[in-house]
């Protein structure tokens, strides 16, 4: 029997790097009312995420962490396909779509970093996680899929920018903070999104709260509409 205390579920992607941006903004759609599933973006995660969007559960999706495509450009471990970020869009349900993480793809050990990236900017996370840092030219086109998977949205969808920098390493002083790559992805994105999609340019990291109160009120303003 249904018990009437069912909540609208609403999905979010996160990463470590992302941890305290998801987490804050999760509190915040769930303190409005809504039930909200987190997905971390390790390539089978984002797949998994999308499906139940299409399977027709979901009634809004908070994708903070987009960071799958950076794999899908750089032959990364955590590729979730090209079709990534388009079930929100090809559903029809409202999206705040963030460009979380494209600062880095991952691979296994350092060993199993491909060749032409051994001169790169790598970190090792652990010893089974190395983070390669995305350049401005595999950014961009990290940008222009984002903004092509938000040029498909049927309803309301708007894309939150923060502009000092989209990840926990990605801040200034810390091994991935690289403003002109990111730059490079903004760039991207306003320059090939439609002109009726709002972007929302945070002067914030994304692991700032006034970043994420920002992703979630959107949101949560769009599911209110």
């Amino acid at each position: 029997p249904e018990s009437g205390a069912e909540r609208p579920l609403v999905t979010a992607s996160m990463f470590g790097n992302t941890t305290t941006a998801v987490g804050h903004a999760q509190g915040l759609v769930e303190s409005a009312g809504y039930e909200v599933l987190v997905f971390h973006a390790t390539g089978t995660g984002g797949r998994t995420m999308e499906d139940l969007i299409r399977d027709g559960y979901i009634k809004g999706s908070l994708d903070m962490t987009t960071t799958e495509l950076a794999d899908t450009v750089c032959g990364g471990v955590f590729d979730a396909g090209p079709e990534r970020c388009l079930a929100a869009s090809e559903t029809g349900i409202p999206a705040v779509i963030v460009p979380g993480c494209v600062d880095m793809a991952n691979f296994g050990g350092i060993d199993t970093v491909p060749e032409k990236y051994k001169d790169r900017n790598l970190y090792q996370w652990n010893p089974d996680v190395t983070l390669l840092r995305t350049n401005p030219e595999e950014n961009f086109i990290v940008g222009k899929m984002l903004a092509a998977a938000a040029n498909k949205a049927t309803a309301a969808v708007t894309v939150l920018l923060p502009l000092k920098g989209v990840s926990m390493l990605d801040s200034e002083g810390e091994r991935f903070w690289d403003p002109q790559a990111d730059k490079s992805c903004f760039d991207a994105i306003r320059d090939n999104l439609r002109p009726d999609i709002p972007v929302v340019e945070v002067n914030h990291n994304i692991n700032d709260p006034e970043f994420s109160s920002k992703a979630a009120e959107t949101l949560l303003e769009m599911l209110a509409s």
